[in-house]
């Protein structure tokens, strides 16, 4: 499997010719979605959800469909009347030639105040690869690669580190890092690397890794 870091949150997966995108969002190119077979979105906030990514990708590809939760899946569906699939925890579902878990439930945290939303994360082909859009949801099996919210205003280093410590996977690649400076990110790669038990690695956007 071919993983490619787009902008930000956004992760493009390649296998046998066929392609998966998820979470192609506003800090994302606008073509992250072109080209694919299928497009996971894992909440609604702007920086994951992009009607006008999305409309790009299924604009390029007649066949391409969209697998989200109810809430991402409200505002969109009759934009793409027939395409879009609403999903929740627990489900499991076909997506590209990707089979494809659901986990999780809720957005992590930003304020008490702030009221949460939904938020699922997506495992793909039985743990190869967890993408939890912004949550620090532990599936209930093995991870190889964790796509890892590395700074966010709901998080901070250290649960960054506990939670790859819990998911104990054996390489965690950075996504959610369009707001981390160059300046710190030294910082990040150190502590994360040498306190979070699994190898942690770094993808400039466009640039490809096989997992």
């Amino acid at each position: 499997m071919k993983l490619t870091k787009k902008s930000h949150a956004c992760i493009r997966l390649e296998k046998d010719g066929r392609v998966l995108v998820i979470d192609p969002g506003t800090f994302t190119e606008e073509d992250a979605a072109v080209g694919a077979e299928a497009v996971l979105v894992t909440h609604e906030h702007l920086d994951h959800f992009n009607e006008d990514r999305l409309r790009a990708g299924l604009e390029s590809n007649p066949a391409a469909e969209i697998w989200t939760l109810k809430s991402v899946a409200e505002k969109i569906s009759a934009a793409f009347p027939g395409r879009v699939h609403t999903v929740g925890h627990g489900d499991t579902f076909t997506a590209a030639g990707f089979d494809v878990q659901v986990h999780g439930e809720l957005h992590a945290v930003i304020h008490p105040d702030i009221p949460r939303i939904t938020n699922v994360g997506y495992l793909i082909d039985a743990g190869r690869v967890f993408h939890p859009g912004d949550a620090l949801t532990v599936p209930e099996q093995p991870v190889e690669t964790l796509m890892l919210p590395v700074m966010a205003p709901w998080n901070k280093i250290a649960e960054v580190i506990d939670y790859v410590r819990e998911v104990k996977p054996q390489r965690a690649y950075d996504i959610h890092d369009a707001l981390l400076t160059d300046l710190a990110r030294p910082i990040y790669d150190h502590q994360i690397g040498s306190l979070g038990g699994s190898e942690h690695l770094r993808l400039a956007p466009g640039a490809s890794a096989d997992v």
